[in-house]
């Protein structure tokens, strides 16, 4: 069978190759075309875009890179038509997946959903439309099931969350520290400024003004795979700050503590049970409509899974360097036990794993039905 992939950031990748590997299992006639990137290429979907190429972040940039938004729109549309997938997957990526959506449902087409879009934050008029146009959701928070099938009477599939596969699967690499000739007496602070450049452009340079406060502790940076060293590097200018690709888990297994922007690396955080800060910043504009339109009481996903301020998030304009200084020590020195605790309580609230295994069974067996 024919099966058509649509994410649109890195995250989306990661998640997307994995669904892949598990639908090749059960499909050996399986075919895959795919919006992604290296991880999706890898498992051998034919690549139609890269995810570099499409993620804006924040209401400004989507408003002034509306026609290429546009334009890829029509490109999607055009190229499923040609492909003629027996389903199409979609992964996260609401703004441009569920325009696809609405039009592929017109055309007749299997549209499934991988990762809900978070419209429990936000934009919950979504939800009528992914009852009009989506025939299978899969959500990966506990609370997504009860929103979806309480507040507005909507089947869906709780199948876990993906990081607990990753996480238990994970094999740590003892070399992690002299491979990168990294200073094996000296604590690592681990930095993880966001996947996109509009985050890293803003997260950064604080990063690099709090790593010169505190000299007793290294501070190495978990580089974006989209993100190339250059633009660290440029950001950094003369500190000793240094960028690692490709081993944040590695990284976070050997960090004392941690400046996380928010999203899934809060996540990955917790798991490895490193305390952490969650820092974000974006433009006043961008800050601005969203305290307008956001229903959170929270931004990162560990304080919104156990619902409770477990991680202190500093944002916009506590997200200072004084106020970062001040807790960042505290949180080396002290170790918050709640902190802890709460972390503790996470796995098993996430489920037991084998997400993408779930989902594929799912999506394999509601096409051959």
């Amino acid at each position: 069978m024919k099966y058509y992939l649509i994410s649109g950031e890195a995250s989306g990748d990661l998640h997307g190759s994995h669904l892949i590997a598990a639908l090749k299992k059960l499909d050996l006639n399986a075919r895959f075309r795919a919006w992604g990137g290296d991880l999706i290429k890898k498992e051998g979907a034919e690549l139609v875009k890269h995810y570099k190429e499409i993620a804006y972040m924040g209401f400004w940039e989507v408003i002034s890179n509306l026609p290429h938004i546009l334009k890829n729109i029509q490109f999607c549309k055009d190229d499923i038509i040609k492909f003629k997938p027996d389903v199409i997957i979609y992964v996260d990526y609401p703004g441009f997946n569920l325009r696809i959506a609405k039009w592929a449902k017109s055309k007749g087409f299997e549209n499934h959903y991988f990762i809900s879009p978070q419209v429990w934050a936000w934009k919950e008029s979504r939800v009528e439309k992914i009852k009009k146009f989506i025939n299978s959701l899969y959500v990966i928070l506990p609370f997504e099931k009860a929103f979806f099938e309480d507040n507005h009477d909507f089947k869906v599939h709780y199948v876990g969350h993906p990081l607990m596969d990753y996480i238990t699967k994970y094999e740590e690499n003892k070399q992690f520290l002299s491979n990168n000739l990294l200073d094996e007496s000296k604590p690592i602070v681990a930095l993880i400024p966001g996947s996109r450049i509009q985050e890293i452009r803003k997260m950064l340079p604080i990063f690099v003004k709090v790593a010169a406060k505190i000299p007793d502790h290294q501070f190495i940076i978990a580089g974006a795979p989209s993100v190339p060293l250059h633009y660290y590097n440029d950001l950094i200018g003369n500190s000793p700050l240094k960028v690692i690709y490709q081993a944040t888990y590695d990284l976070l297994q050997n960090s004392n503590a941690a400046l996380v922007t928010s999203g899934t690396a809060t996540l990955e955080t917790a798991l490895f049970k490193v305390p952490q800060l969650v820092c974000y910043r974006t433009s006043y504009i961008n800050y601005w409509i969203a305290k307008k339109i956001l229903k959170l009481k929270y931004i990162s996903l560990v304080n919104l899974i156990l619902d409770s301020e477990v991680v202190l998030e500093l944002i916009q304009g506590e997200c200072n360097l004084k106020r970062l200084e001040l807790e960042l020590k505290k949180l080396i020195n002290l170790k918050d036990k709640t902190q802890q605790e709460g972390y503790k309580k996470i796995p098993s609230i996430l489920g037991l794993g084998s997400a993408s295994e779930k989902t594929a069974n799912l999506i394999y067996n509601s096409i051959i039905s």
